[in-house]
Order: C-alpha cells, then structure tokens, then sequence
C-alpha cells in the first residue's frame, strides 16, 4: 500500500459554506427554532451536535441533527464548489504516486455526495470523527501528512504522529494553527503541490 495524503473536508477540499447555509435556513423552516446560519457556517469543523446544541435544547438535538441530514443533499450537496486549489491539489497527490485519504467530522454517506458531484476522488473515506478520533483512521490508512483548516485537525495529525499542513480557509488563523501544532501553514491548497514536491521525496514505501 502506498503511502497517503490525508484531507479533512469543509473548508479544505471543499466551500460548502453557501450549502450549508441553505439547509440550515431550511432547518429553521422546518423547525421553527432559529439558526444563525451565517454565524454558523463561520464555524464549520467540529461536528454537527456541537453546533445544533447552541441552537437547540438538549432533549431536541438528536431530532434536529435527524431533519439537517435529511434535509442535506437537497439543500447543501449543488450549491458547494471546490476550495482554491483543491483539483490540483489531489492531482498532485496522485502525481507523486500517494493516494488520497479523506478523514472528516461530516456523516460519510454526505461526504461521498459532495466528492461525487465534484468529481473529486478519494482512495478512502472515513466520516464522523473528529480532533483525536480522526488519528486512527489517519494511521489505518498510511497517512503521512494530514490537511486541514481547523485546530482540531491540527490536533489529529499530531495524536497520529504525522505533520499537520494547516490552511487558513476555515475558521482558524496561522497563529492558532501553528499553536495547534502545524507543521506547516498555506493560506489555501494553490501552494500545496509546491510543498509536497518539496516533502514528499522519499516517500514511497
């Protein structure tokens, strides 16, 4: 098995921001309860019940995480396009003879849609983990780096020993990146095929 370049997913490979935003204002149609969608969307990273929790009260959270995800493929999966970067990024990837490891917080069966209506492929994908929870799924699958715009992936990547490329698309800056343990930070993915040529020398098993 060749070695791997994992990714996260919102915000890294893809803006799903104006999806997102759609089916959340769909989820206050719905439900009557109001949702900031775009304090919401500002946030993306860490899973849905973090963020429905601040919206919904406790006994309704499990509900309202029900109805978004049915909601979800209508409203959020047309709407989304790929990050500055991103296409090239994973043709990078495969270029260099690594394969593509998608390791994200969002339900796997939603992130599949979303790779699939924009034709982009990924070797794995592993849905519904998050910070810690992302690292064995990072070493199952031989990732050497990890991508990714939150804190938390930043996190990941070190729990699985592995460097963090961080990007500063999402919701955290370079600082908090790097205080988060990033090996590297990109402002988005149009530089990463420059650093992989760079630190994927060597790399094949």
């Amino acid at each position: 098995m060749s070695f791997a370049v994992g990714f996260d997913l919102d915000m890294t490979l893809i803006d799903s921001r104006p999806g997102i935003r759609a089916a959340y204002r769909e989820l206050t149609a719905r439900t009557g309860v109001h949702v900031d969608a775009d304090l919401a969307v500002s946030r993306l990273g860490p899973p849905l019940r973090t963020e429905l929790s601040h919206w919904f009260p406790a006994e309704d959270v499990e509900e309202a995480v029900t109805t978004y995800r049915a909601l979800y493929p209508e409203y959020a999966i047309g709407p989304t396009v790929p990050t500055p970067g991103a296409v090239e990024a994973l043709e990078a990837v495969r270029a260099a003879g690594l394969r593509v490891v998608v390791v994200t917080s969002k339900l796997g069966r939603l992130a599949a849609l979303h790779l699939d209506h924009l034709g982009m492929r990924a070797d794995e994908l592993a849905g519904d983990l998050f910070a810690e929870g992302k690292a064995a799924a990072l070493t199952e699958h031989g990732v050497r780096w990890y991508v990714g715009d939150h804190v938390a992936d930043m996190v990941a990547a070190r729990t699985a020993g592995v460097p963090g490329i961080g990007l500063t698309t999402g919701p955290c800056s370079e600082q908090e990146l790097r205080d988060a343990g990033a090996t590297y930070v990109l402002p988005d993915l149009t530089g990463f095929p420059a650093l992989l040529g760079e630190i994927a020398v060597g790399s094949r098993p």
